[in-house]
Order: C-alpha cells, then structure tokens, then sequence
C-alpha cells in the first residue's frame, strides 16, 4: 500500500471517505449473488488494507493502530445497526491481528503495570484502551445479535492483546496458568446473553485500567445516558457508577483535568437524560466526586453556570443532599468567595477568580433560599459573612469587561452584579435570625451606600456599627477572624476588614480579644495603601480614650511616633492626639524620655499644610516641654530655642486657632528656659519686640535664624511670607552676613 507515503492529515481523510463509501452500503441480506460476493470481498480488502497500513507504519504501527480505531469509533455510535456492525467487525478484525503480529512492545505503563523511573515514549503508548473498552462494553448491549457478537468478538481479541503484553513483563504475576484460566473465562460468555454478562466482562478490564482510561469512559458513558436503548443507558449508568467508586480511581495531579471534564459533561448532557437510573447514578457519580476532589466538583460547576442556572441548581442541590457534603460544598463557595486577586482579570472565567467569586456569591443566596442547609450555614455564618461583604466591595471595582463576561446572557433577568452580592448578604443576615439589624441597615441607608464607590466604606461602617448590637460570642468570632485575615496582607479585602475591626474597637466586651489587633496594627501602620495609617490610628486614638484599654496601646507607641515623620497630613493629625494621651500613660522617666525624642520630630509640622495638624503639633510641643525632667532638660533647651522663630512666625498665622497655640507654646518656652521677658511679651503678643529680644538675646544664633526663615519666604501664608522678610530686615539679623538671592521671594508681592 503507497498509503504510508501521505501525510497523516491526508491519510485520515481518505480513509474516513473510504469506511463511509462500504458502511453505507445496504445491509448484506438486501444483497444477493454477485453483489453479494462482491461485497463480502470489499470488506475482506479493507481489512486487509487496514493491517497493511498498521504493518508498513513499522516502529509507528502502534500510533498508525490507534489513528485507525479513533476514525472507526464514531461509527460504532450510529442508529443504523449495519454501520455499527461492519465497523465493529473491523475493529474486531484488528484486535485479532495485534494477537498475531508483532508490535513493537507496548510501554510496560500500559494496563496498570507499575514501573518506576520511567518516560513514556509517544510512539509506544496505547491512550485507546479505555475509548475502546467503553464503546465495546455498551455496544455488547445492543439489540441487533450481529453489533453485539461482533462487539463481544473484539473485547476477546483485546483482552489476548493485554495478557500477551503483560507476559512480556516478568515482574507481573499474572502469567502462564493465570493467563489460559482468565483467557477461558473471557470466552464463555460471548456464548451467553451479551446482556447480562457485560457487565461481568467490564470489570475483568477494570485492573488493567489507567485513570485516564476509567475518565474517558465515564465522560463517554455520560454521553451515552441520553440513548434510547434501556440496555444502553443501563450499562452506561453501571460504568459511571463503578468506575467513580473505585478506589483506583485517584487521578492525582490530572483530577485539575478529568474532574472538570465530567462536571461539564453531566452539566451538557443532563437536560437530555431522563431515564431514572442514568439520573440516580449521575447523583451517586457527583457525590463520589464530591468526596474525592471537592475543589475541583466546585470551581467546575461554578465555570459551568456562573450565573446558577436550573441545570446548575439541580446539581447544587444532589451535592447538598447530604449532611457532609453540604458543609465540603459550603467551605469551598467560601474559599472561591475569598480568592478575589485583583492581579488577575483573564477574560476567561475558568483563570478569572474574581468572576468565579462572584458566581460563588450568587450561588450562596441560592443555597440559603432552601432551609434545609441552615444549619451548615450556621456553623460558618461569621466567615461567610464577612466573604460577603468582601465580595460586595470588590464587586464594586469590576470592570466593564468582566461584568459582561459575568451578565453578557441573562442582564436583562437579573440583578446586576453588585446588587446580587448585596441580596446575598441580606439574605444571609435574615436566614440566621437577624432581621433587625437589616432593617437598621437600610434605615441608615448602609444597604444603598454599599453599592457605590464613592460612599462604600461608608456602608460598612454601617454594617459594622449594627453588628455590633449582634450577641458577644458572635462578636468575638468575628472579630478574631477580621484579625486572623489581617495577619495577612491582601490589598483585595484589608481596607474593608479593618474598618470594620476599627468599628467594632468600640465594642468594651471584647478586651481579651484585642491582643490579637494590637498584633497586626504595626504592620499596618506602616502600610502604602491610602488612607491605612490614619484609619488604624483613628482605632489606636479610640482604646487610648477608653480607661480600660488605654494603657494596652503603648506597645505601639514607637509606631505610632514614626507617622510624624510622613508626608501624610491625616495620619499626622490622628497621631498627634493619640500621643498626646499616651504621654499622659506613661510612668517613671518614660514620659521625660519619649518628650525629648518628641520635640525633634514635632517642629517640622509647625509649618504643616494642615490647620490641624499645626495647631496640634504646637500644643504636643507645649505639653512635652513640661514633661522633660533631670538629665533631659539640657537636650531639650536646644530643642526649644530651635523652635521659638517658628512659633514667631505663626503668631501671625491665619488660623486663629494655630495662631494662639503659637503664643501659649512661646509663654511656656520663656518659663521652659526662664527668660521672663519672652513670657511677658508673648503674652501680650508683641511679635516684633519679640524678634528684637531673640536677635539681642543670643546674637551667634543669627546665621541660624536665617536659614530657619528660609522655608517661610516660600510658604502659602502672604502674613508668614511677610514676616520672614520683616525678621530678615531686621540689621541685628543680618549684621555682617551676606543674605542669598535665593532667601527672597519668587515670585509674588509681599
């Protein structure tokens, strides 16, 4: 045959062309006399033609055998009972022939042999076994007496083929006496009904079965549920029922591919399957799964139908059917919930968890209609809710694609994305008895507050502020897994989380559990996101206030003392009354210490953008003068006389407020360094008699004075720009030193 010389491509389709020109001819008792004769040698040639091509294949015969048998399978599915049976009788003639010619020799993994160490090479791999296996069982069960023998014919052909495969092993056991008893025992029952013997002849080929091999016949099996042949859908419904059962049937790493592909497969096919036994043993079959790999059955049906439609439900609820699988069903929705990166946003739902997280939130708010589950419900509810809620924020930033890929077949049917991760929380609070703090909820707008970015934090703080009226025990848990998910750093959720754990510091029953916050706190000072350090101080400055949990927060203190020296104005002006409650704390030498390392870090926000943060920076510096005591009282005069120009110039300030701090903190530093005069001018406010008396005072820090002027010939204040070049003027300041051209102004009059 020149028809080894074509391309595989080529070869194919002529032989497709070939097997549909004879199998499509009329059936052979419809034929007589010549025809007859000539059609029994038509199929007599291509069986001939067939082994020829398997021969010429030579070292490739077994991939050249397998291409053969994957273009005749589709065959063995049709209607018509003369096209299974020639094709059948073709892969029966082949199976005879692998007996009697010699292969190469199979690789020893082939039919469960274990060998160790070992790389299969693609040219001696046999991945047919159990497509063939699976055909041929069902195809046993046919009706038509000739499909069935001739099915019957090719298993027993096959089953030779394994054995004589398996002798060329000698570490088996299963050789010579085992071999001719086993291989009687497969020809006894083609002489028996095919019916009620095929399952027996299935389970001798179970052992020899791969797991891969048991996964392409169960997704063939699946499909083959929706036959109309009884006997069909029963073996079918036998195969998928003893092959998920069988403890062999671990598919280890590959279960991330098999398990989708028979979630799929009972998801397409289960619409078109009505036969009570195929339905009771796909219920049995997604149990089983679910037992095995219950991520994998999870995540699968959740890509099936992110949307939960009625097939879906259907299958959700044989998966709830039992006490343990609801609650392996319900800890992987939450897992899927919680796995939101915001780092992937694949347009495909199988890689985009957060589509998949959001499928997982509308499936919940199925779940939670049946009341049947409530009380697996309840043994999580804490964790649920709070994956909820993260749901609902993170659903708040999906873009416009995902959103389409989510909604792009049923928008005009549901709620929109976000509203449906809000239903789910509401739901959820009313299926565990808290229909009151929903009903405060929307009365304080938080459920609408929710669905917008813009006033989003602002409906958790709602939420949180009314599960706080929720019992202690509770409270508890859910603020001890708030801290348990903060202990790790997520930019997904923490902004979320900790407004929530900052609302719920308000709860004063919870303060053996707030160890586990001043833990994380830290980390989160410390944290880039916007607006993280100002919302944990806003929590640290609310224990600091509170007798009972005050003094726990000077561990933070250190932590605390860094954020004076961002550039973050709200951090700034939460940090600098949390410390000044913390001095007040403080015992021993601590309060004199931590004043003096105070005093450097404050001056710099005297000239601070914000009003606030100046005004408290001034009144910090104030009150840590009157803490410095002993040894720390040298350091300090430095510190203070470095900050008497600075508070100068703000008695000028245009914040009023700042402006009196400023002469309040000048009347202390004249006591602090018992300088009478500069008490009684501050307090009469007398600012240029002031300058006077600092220029006269100590003439050698005039060089300092200038470049300690130099920021506020640049600052926003006209009256602070005005005063600088006023002091700058002044000739006990500038006295011999040469004044910079850069120490003016820019720009703008003064």
């Amino acid at each position: 045959s020149r028809a080894g010389l074509l391309l595989q491509e080529k070869k194919s389709s002529l032989l497709h062309v070939c097997f549909c020109s004879v199998f499509y001819l009329p059936p052979q008792e419809d034929t007589q006399g010549p025809e007859a004769s000539l059609y029994s040698k038509t199929l007599a040639t291509m069986d001939s033609m067939l082994q020829t091509l398997v021969r010429s294949a030579g070292t490739l015969g077994i991939l050249e055998l397998q291409n053969i048998l994957q273009l005749l399978l589709p065959f063995t599915n049709f209607q018509l009972a003369a096209v299974q049976e020639r094709a059948l009788a073709r892969i029966a003639s082949l199976a005879n022939f692998i007996t009697i010619y010699p292969l190469p020799q199979v690789c020893p993994c082939f039919a469960q042999a274990t060998v160790l160490r070992h790389q299969c090479s693609k040219t001696h791999r046999f991945t047919m076994l159990g497509r063939l296996v699976g055909h041929l069982s069902l195809c046993c069960t046919c009706k038509d007496k000739g499909t069935c023998n001739e099915a019957a014919e090719a298993l027993h052909h096959l089953h030779t083929f394994i054995l004589q495969q398996r002798s060329r092993w000698p570490w088996l056991h299963d050789t010579g006496q085992l071999q001719l008893q086993e291989g009687w025992q497969m020809r006894q029952p083609w002489q028996l009904s095919p019916t009620s013997y095929t399952s027996k002849i299935f389970l001798m080929f179970m052992k020899y079965l791969q797991p891969s091999d048991q996964a392409d016949i169960i997704l063939m099996a699946i499909k083959s549920l929706r036959a109309p042949s009884a006997c069909s859908i029963s073996m079918a419904a036998y195969m998928v029922d003893v092959l998920v059962a069988d403890p062999a049937f671990q598919p280890g790493q590959a279960s991330s591919l098999w398990v989708p592909n028979i979630v799929w497969a009972i998801y397409r096919n289960l619409p078109s399957i009505k036969a009570v036994v195929a339905l009771n043993s796909l219920d049995r079959a997604l149990l089983v799964l679910l037992g095995k790999h219950p991520r994998e059955v999870v995540s699968s049906l959740l890509q099936c139908s992110p949307t939960c439609t009625r097939v879906a439900m259907a299958m959700w609820k044989v998966m709830l059917s039992e006490p343990q699988a609801v609650e392996k069903v319900l800890r992987e929705l939450f897992s899927m919930l919680m796995n939101q990166s915001l780092r992937k946003t694949s347009t495909s739902t199988k890689d985009n968890p957060r589509i998949l997280s959001l499928a997982a939130a509308g499936t919940i708010s199925k779940i939670l209609l049946q009341p049947t589950f409530l009380q697996e419900v309840e043994a999580i509810f804490p964790q649920l809710f709070l994956a909820l809620l993260f749901q609902v924020s993170f659903t708040t930033e999906l873009t416009l694609q995902e959103v389409h890929i989510f909604w792009r077949k049923y928008q005009q049917d549901l709620l929109t994305p976000i509203r449906s991760a809000v239903q789910s929380m509401r739901l959820l609070l009313c299926s565990m008895g808290f229909e009151t703090q929903v009903l405060a909820i929307e009365a304080q707008g938080g459920w609408d507050a929710l669905l917008s970015t813009q006033t989003h934090l602002m409906g958790v703080h709602i939420v949180a502020r009314e599960m706080m009226k929720t019992p202690r025990p509770l409270r508890s848990t859910i603020f001890c897994h708030l801290a348990e998910l903060l202990s790790v750093e997520d930019p997904t959720w923490e902004m979320i989380a900790m407004v929530f754990l900052v609302e719920m510091l308000g709860c004063t029953d919870l303060n053996e559990e707030l160890n586990r916050a001043l833990e994380i706190f830290p980390t989160y000072l410390q944290s880039q996101c916007l607006g993280m350090p100002s919302l944990v101080l806003r929590g640290i400055l609310r224990l600091t206030e509170t007798p009972d949990t005050a003094r726990k927060t000077l561990v933070l203190l250190p932590y605390v003392m860094e954020q004076l020296q961002g550039a973050d104005s709200d951090a700034s002006a939460v940090a600098l009354p949390v410390l000044s409650n913390m001095l007040q704390l403080l015992e021993g030498r601590m309060p004199s210490l931590t004043a003096l390392a105070l005093a450097d870090k404050l001056r710099p926000l005297f000239n601070d953008e914000s009003d606030t943060v100046r005004e408290l920076s001034i009144r910090l510096f104030q009150k840590a003068m009157g803490l410095v005591v002993g040894a720390e009282k040298k350091k300090m005069k430095k510190e203070v006389w470095d900050s008497l120009l600075p508070l100068l110039f703000h008695l000028h300030d245009q914040d009023k407020r700042v402006a009196k701090a400023s002469q309040e903190a000048l009347c202390s530093a004249g006591r602090f360094l018992k300088w009478r005069q500069l008490v009684q001018l501050a307090e009469t406010a007398q600012a240029w008699r002031i300058s006077e008396c600092l220029l006269a005072r100590n003439r050698s820090r005039a060089k300092d004075y200038l470049h300690q002027s130099q920021p506020y010939l640049q600052s926003p204040q006209e009256p602070l720009r005005r005063e600088a070049v006023r002091f700058i003027g002044e000739p006990q300041a500038l006295g011999s030193l040469p004044l910079p051209g850069s120490l003016w102004p820019s720009t703008g009059p003064v």
